[in-house]
């Protein structure tokens, strides 16, 4: 099983430098998807049902802003658009599709770096969010949760490390968050399970030189349960073409849905 996160920082801004192109070769499963910028309305077939993948969307009230979505080459059991908090499901960053015992999900945590105000919900969505992924996973499933989570882990996880202690994205209370879904609640990086190197990014602000000095942070994930994460056996952060500030991340699964 393969299971590809991207986020196309606007998907009609992706889909012209070539994403869907890209993902029709890759053969996946699932292909999550984050910030689209995009209302429903905005969605042409293109992006709808792409290469006869079957597309499922959680779009932002406030226009050319957030949304995720996932799309299947199997019809899900079940879909969950939205986990439940007003606040952050009026902002489009969560669906969920079930497929007997596994849920895929695609989710776009808020970032911090553009106001105090904004780093505040995205506090407040921490809190919030820590409940439902252990409700998730007290009932009983296995759950792969992939996205952009706008929170680098460990000092591994960015070049500059030193200088973004008290940047949003690395701040102690977002790392402490991190290794608390780790550590308390038992989910595994998986991308980290398989592939241990320094300076494996997916995000590069477009300032400066970043992309080409490959000055980045790893701030997108597949972060799953131990079932399911133990089948991990190939990782894949794909950068032979941009299609967004991200690049894919590809992992593959030795499981059957």
């Amino acid at each position: 099983m393969k299971i590809i996160s991207a986020n196309l920082n606007g998907i009609r801004s992706a889909a012209k430098k070539g994403f869907f192109e890209w993902m029709a070769l890759q053969h996946a499963d699932m292909v999550c998807v984050q910030e689209l910028r995009a209302h429903a309305s905005d969605m042409t077939d293109d992006f709808l049902a792409p290469h006869g993948y079957l597309g499922y969307f959680h779009h932002a009230a406030k226009k050319g802003y957030s949304g995720a979505g996932l799309y299947c080459r199997e019809r899900p059991r079940d879909i969950q658009i939205g986990f439940g908090n007003p606040e952050f499901d009026a902002e489009g960053r969560y669906i969920q599709c079930d497929f007997g015992k596994l849920s895929v999900i695609s989710v776009y945590c808020p970032s911090g770096s553009s106001s105090d105000e904004r780093q505040q919900a995205k506090f407040r969505f921490m809190e919030v969010f820590l409940p439902h992924l252990k409700q998730l996973i007290s009932a009983g499933r296995e759950v792969v949760i992939c996205g952009d989570w706008n929170i680098a882990h460990k000092e591994i996880d960015l070049k500059n490390w030193k200088s973004n202690q008290k940047n949003s994205g690395f701040l102690p209370e977002e790392r402490a968050w991190l290794s608390r879904i780790f550590d308390e609640l038992g989910m595994v990086d998986v991308f980290r399970k398989v592939d241990q190197r320094a300076e494996q990014y997916t995000w590069w602000s477009n300032r400066g030189q970043a992309w080409a000095k490959n000055v980045g942070w790893r701030i997108d994930y597949h972060i799953a349960t131990p079932g399911i994460a133990q089948s991990a056996h190939a990782v894949d952060i794909y950068k032979d073409q941009r299609f967004s500030d991200h690049a894919p991340l590809t992992i593959e699964y030795d499981w059957k849905l």
